[in-house]
């Protein structure tokens, strides 16, 4: 009896020792996600889930990518035979919930690409987690260069449907001098990592064409700019607001008319959204075109109308169905044997091509960089009744 108890004893003891062995291992020998981020999964249960500023001073942004996304996985099962599934997750414009939310998705082996994450910020913050799974990410609108090019990139898995900021920088300096005749450019960031990139891009496109550059910053929590437009000296000719939050940049351009300031607004692509950045004469950029004029979209326009009446179509959620678009079509080419893997599914992205792109033309894959081919971006002038006018 006495051995029997004191064998016992010994598991226990082992059994203890384990489990702390276990609790203090490093990091690296912990156990991480790593199964359900390599396992396969049957075809019908593939999900995918988009990450999006879905409420707060962006939401109007995440809100407009949902209603795509919603109807381009309802399109895209049909057209494909497939039955994949949505997830939705709110960035609220908040690095660290993108990062949670980045675990969130890794953990659960159904999905099997993200739709986003809609900010750079959100991906540079999610990045890692992403990466390290195997889970591939298209975004439809986080556009920071650094990204896919430079010294800041974050890894393998993020691709974007969008074209990034080497390219909407210049663009929208060429256009400030070509057309607005720019002599003198006050670009303020908002000191997030999207707009202080884009600021540089522009910023350093302009310096080169021989334009006087003056730079500042505000946080994006002001609201009231009163201070920073009496700075702006009266011989300006634009001021460039490359920012995330369209009610801001409305702000601002009235309190710019209220100092009687004549510098032209010129806000970024992140400030493109009709009915929220209103401000007569003001410019904007943006990666899409107005898909209502595209012939080819009418029918798929009419559909989108139908499932949201009283909507107007706007530039961020056309691209958000092409990035849905693009993850299922690789989803249908990686299921083999009635089975999908995450691995498999980052291996088609690239090879996928769409005769009808709905930004018009085809879709011809990514760069070696993983940006879009033959990307650009497109310059709007805002109408007295609020419309955006393609002027370039």
């Amino acid at each position: 009896m006495k051995s029997r108890t004191g064998l016992f004893a010994l598991l226990v003891a082992f059994a203890a020792l384990a489990v702390v062995a276990a609790a203090t291992a490093s990091p690296a020998k912990q156990a991480r996600p790593v199964a359900a981020s390599a396992a396969a999964v049957p075809c019908s249960s593939a999900k995918i889930a988009l990450m999006a500023p879905l409420t707060g001073d962006a939401g109007f942004l995440g809100v407009e990518q949902l209603s795509w996304a919603k109807y381009a996985v309802a399109v895209q099962n049909k057209l494909l035979g497939l039955k994949v599934g949505l997830y939705q997750g709110d960035t609220q414009l908040d690095p660290a919930l993108a990062s949670t939310l980045a675990q969130k998705y890794v953990s659960d082996p159904k999905t099997m690409a993200i739709i986003g994450p809609s900010t750079s910020g959100g991906v540079v913050a999610a990045g890692p987690t992403l990466d390290a799974a195997g889970l591939v990410a298209i975004s439809p609108s986080a556009t920071r260069t650094s990204l896919t090019i430079g010294g800041a990139t974050v890894g393998k898995f993020f691709y974007r449907d969008v074209p990034n900021d080497a390219i909407q920088g210049p663009s929208d300096a060429n256009y400030m001098i070509k057309s607005l005749k720019a002599k003198k450019v006050y670009i303020i960031d908002d000191q997030e990592t999207y707009s202080t990139g884009l600021a540089d891009a522009a910023g350093a496109a302009l310096k080169a064409k021989g334009v006087t550059v003056i730079r500042d910053s505000v946080s994006q929590s002001v609201t009231d700019f009163s201070s920073i437009v009496t700075k702006i000296p009266g011989d300006t000719d634009v001021v460039f607001l490359p920012w995330q939050q369209p009610p801001q940049a409305q702000t601002f351009a009235q309190q710019m008319a209220e100092q009687g300031k004549k510098a032209k607004i010129f806000g970024s692509d992140g400030t493109n959204a009709p009915g929220k950045f209103t401000f007569k004469g003001a410019y904007v950029s943006n990666f899409a075109p107005d898909i209502t004029g595209i012939p080819a979209d009418k029918a798929l326009v009419a559909g989108w109308l139908k499932l949201n009446p009283g909507q107007k179509v706007g530039s961020f959620g056309p691209p958000t169905y092409g990035a849905v678009q693009i993850a299922m079509q690789a989803i249908k080419q990686a299921c083999v044997g009635g089975k999908v893997t995450r691995a498999a599914v980052m291996a088609q992205v690239p090879k996928v091509r769409i005769k009808q792109w709905l930004l018009g033309g085809s879709w011809g894959g990514f760069t070696a960089t993983h940006d879009p081919v033959g990307a650009k971006f497109y310059i709007f002038q805002i109408q007295g009744d609020g419309s955006y006018k393609l002027v370039g």
